[in-house]
């Protein structure tokens, strides 16, 4: 495989003698024409030629398991039946395949799928509107709702948050590289603190962290002199997904939803990667009985197509005729297969799997630990977890947590790859590994991911090591 000289970061997987062939040329053209800024192509040069439900087939020939789902939009896999079969359909039926905002029976059947899933008390007075077809762009819709709807500016977001590239969505985000080369970008931004155990900004972690967090929010929004403008709104991920799998405490969710409905300020819960049961629950928010005022969806609602909604209370509808449009919030195959796929997913129990599974396989991690010293902490929920890799060798903070290893974490990622599973990082400094499998993952192939991390991650820290299986 050739490789760029600037562009060899360790993540290549190993070419074991084998010759140059179309994959080789593709991805040399890809290297050679497109962006910079891209980055999956980066981590995982391969050229996926096939797939079928969570197995990826390389032009190659070689095959992987996909634990990354497209970053959690493949609820159901690749090429799932039920959504071929929409797809199919909605083609030889001679449906308009893009209408704008017109109204379809595609849109129609999409829309009743959709409130069916929403937690109580919220779909019987619940608006939709149709972004652009990714979550970034509903995010940027719901901040415009909310400013229009309150008449105020500022956001509420948290450290540790990702909501998206754009603008709006870019300055809410918690990381600092992206925002650097943007003068202002937060300049409107409250920054809260996220409840974090492992890694506790408070340095006290578990329970007592949270609890700090939810006093900290309310004693700062009702301090005169505390420098906050009343905000627009909060927004917040009831499982931050980018920030590293960490799932925030349904006490503290309720207490967010407290302090925001007391002091009349939106609640905005970012479900684009939690959305469609991923996290045990079809909506991340139904695990704390939270309702908030505003939920951004995307990913998994479209079925493996572009989609994104805003759904949110009708007392907020207060938008003019185009006062947020887009050429593309009309993609009726999207409407179709992510119809398809809400109703198999409440059709064959697939929220409960993840959580089962997720379960299982959250505590065969744990019970790593002890054999792989360089995870410190693992977490999550249902399908959506984190292995945070540390170095075991640094002292522990106040709250046990070791410094991260991010180089380690690159090198797992690779190691993972060359044992035929894709993975990827995120979480501080990019060292929790992020576990995505679509949920219909089987027992077999769940066995499979840990075995495959397990040997990843004991080869990387004891390369003398025969690895360990999970």
């Amino acid at each position: 495989m050739t490789v760029h000289p600037a562009e060899r970061t360790g993540t290549e997987p190993l070419d074991t003698g084998r010759t140059a062939g179309p994959a080789d040329a593709i991805l040399e053209r890809q290297r050679a024409r497109e962006s910079s800024a891209r980055t999956y192509a980066r981590s995982f040069p391969i050229v996926p030629a096939r797939a079928q439900g969570m197995t990826i087939e390389g032009a190659n020939g070689r095959r992987y398991l996909d634990c990354l789902s497209g970053a959690g939009t493949l609820a159901l896999g690749h090429n799932h039946p039920v959504v071929t079969e929409a797809l199919r359909r909605t083609l030889g039926s001679g449906a308009p395949l893009h209408v704008l905002d017109l109204a379809t029976p595609e849109k129609d059947a999409f829309t009743d799928a959709l409130f069916a899933t929403l937690p109580s008390g919220f779909a019987d007075r619940a608006r939709v509107h149709f972004c652009g077809p990714a979550g970034t762009d509903a995010v940027e819709a719901a901040f415009k709702l909310m400013q229009t709807a309150t008449g105020r500016r500022g956001l509420a977001a948290f450290t540790g948050a990702y909501h998206g590239m754009t603008a709006g969505a870019l300055a809410a985000s918690g990381g600092v590289t992206t925002k650097q080369p943007v003068p202002g970008i937060a300049a409107d931004v409250t920054r809260l603190p996220y409840p974090y155990s492992y890694r506790c900004p408070f340095g006290v972690g578990g329970e007592r962290g949270a609890r700090l967090s939810s006093v900290y929010t309310e004693r700062l929004l009702d301090d005169p002199n505390g420098g906050v403008v009343p905000p627009a709104a909060m927004i917040l991920e009831a499982v931050q997904g980018e920030g590293g799998a960490v799932p925030a405490p349904d006490a503290w969710l309720r207490d967010m939803r407290r302090i925001t409905s007391e002091r009349d300020i939106p609640l905005i819960v970012d479900e684009v990667q939690t959305g469609v049961g991923r996290t045990g629950a079809f909506w991340a928010v139904e695990h704390s009985g939270i309702v908030p005022d505003a939920m951004v969806m995307s990913k998994a609602i479209g079925g493996g197509l572009p989609l994104a909604v805003l759904v949110y209370h009708e007392d907020y509808d207060g938008w003019l005729p185009g006062a947020h449009t887009g050429t593309f919030r009309g993609n009726t195959l999207a409407m179709a297969s992510g119809t398809a796929t809400l109703r198999h997913v409440v059709e064959e129990g697939l929220t409960d799997r993840a959580a089962v599974v997720g379960a299982r396989m959250t505590e065969r991690l744990n019970a790593l630990r002890g054999a792989l010293p360089a995870i410190g902490d693992v977490r999550g929920r249902g399908l959506m977890i984190g292995v945070e890799l540390v170095d075991p060798e640094a002292e522990p903070d106040s709250c046990g947590a070791r410094p991260a290893a991010p180089q380690v974490a690159v090198q797992v990622r690779a190691a993972c790859l060359e044992r035929g599973l894709i993975v990827e990082l995120g979480g501080r400094y990019d060292s929790t590994v992020r576990l995505l499998p679509p949920l219909v993952i089987t027992d077999e192939e769940a066995e499979a991911v840990l075995d495959r991390l397990a040997d990843a991650i004991a080869a990387v820290t004891a390369p003398q090591g025969r690895g360990v299986r999970a």
